[in-house]
């Protein structure tokens, strides 16, 4: 049997259901992978494990840093190759969960080789960016990567200004870099993907949103804005940024909710057409009424066979 397992899925497949079952029958620990879990106090938003599933399984990379500070995927790289190596030791195998795609890719292919940018030119980019605001930057982007420009949450300033360095830098957009990545097919390694009908899984999101909300998320944020804030890239948690609009009045609770619905809807379809493109991927049709013990029991009897 292989030593590392991956289960991923889009927001709101159930994931963490299938997950602690699965963790039981591979005789194996959850290594998180998801890039929102990885702070502290971001509990309710992000779907963590509650304490009772952290305790049935012993999980990994969750809780690492505070919301106010900057998180990477190398910085992440590290973290699992320590967590790997704590495992192994104990003879246990490896089960990754979760469907941040740029982390599941380094994990699976490494990091992609791009040149660094110039202390110069990285200097110039931070001043561009104080006396002209992202805004400024974000037009030069979408004129010669205007993939990138899309893919990039408007708060996220650092992966802005990494994308314009990479550019005047190689004279190639940060999209045709990632091409790197594009090219491989397979993952090589046993993997899984929940797929779910489009109009379930959607109503799934909104009323797993409005659960969230019910179960404290605003109280959640506020209690975060109140302390040390958040990092640029805690900030980009959806959810998260349209709750913090309402909280400061820029919109209604309901026009937060609708967007929040539909920037993970949208994460949604980036996510399953990336993942529908490996072949060896096994694709797992989920409904409603799957008791998550019998989706983990066909994984576990398919992958030891």
């Amino acid at each position: 049997m292989a030593a590392r397992f991956f289960l991923l899925g889009p927001t709101a497949s159930g994931k963490t259901a299938v997950a602690l079952e699965l963790a039981g029958l591979l005789d194996a620990e959850i290594l998180s992978l998801d890039s929102m879990l990885v702070y502290r106090g971001m509990d309710i938003g992000t779907a963590k494990p509650s304490a009772a599933e952290l305790a049935a399984v012993p999980h990994h990379l969750i809780n690492l840093v505070e919301a106010s500070e900057e998180f990477s995927v190398a910085r992440y790289l590290q973290a699992a190759a320590a967590a790997e190596a704590a495992v192994q030791a104990r003879g246990k195998k490896i089960l990754y969960v979760g469907g941040t795609i740029m982390w599941f890719k380094a994990l699976v292919f490494g990091l992609l080789d791009i040149p660094d940018t110039s202390p110069e030119l990285q200097r110039e980019l931070d001043t561009e960016l104080q006396q002209n605001g992202p805004s400024a930057l974000r037009a030069q982007l979408e004129a010669v990567d205007h993939n990138a420009a899309q893919r990039i949450h408007p708060n996220d300033t650092r992966r802005l200004v990494r994308a314009l360095g990479v550019w005047r830098t190689t004279g190639k957009s940060m999209s045709d870099w990632q091409e790197q990545w594009g090219q491989r097919t397979t993952i090589g390694e046993p993997a899984a993907l929940l797929e779910w009908p489009r109009e379930v899984l959607h109503q799934r999101v909104a009323s797993r949103f409005q659960a969230m909300v019910d179960a404290g998320l605003l109280q959640e944020i506020q209690t975060l804005l109140d302390g040390k804030g958040f990092s640029r890239s805690a900030g980009k948690a959806i959810g998260y940024w349209q709750l913090r609009d309402y909280l400061e009045g820029r919109c209604s609770l309901e026009d937060a909710l609708q967007r929040a619905v539909f920037k993970t809807n949208v994460l949604i379809r980036r996510q399953m057409t990336w993942l529908r493109s490996f072949t060896d991927l096994r694709r797992v049709a989920m409904q409603p009424e799957q008791a998550a013990s019998v989706v983990a029991a066909r994984l576990a009897t398919a992958w030891s066979s």
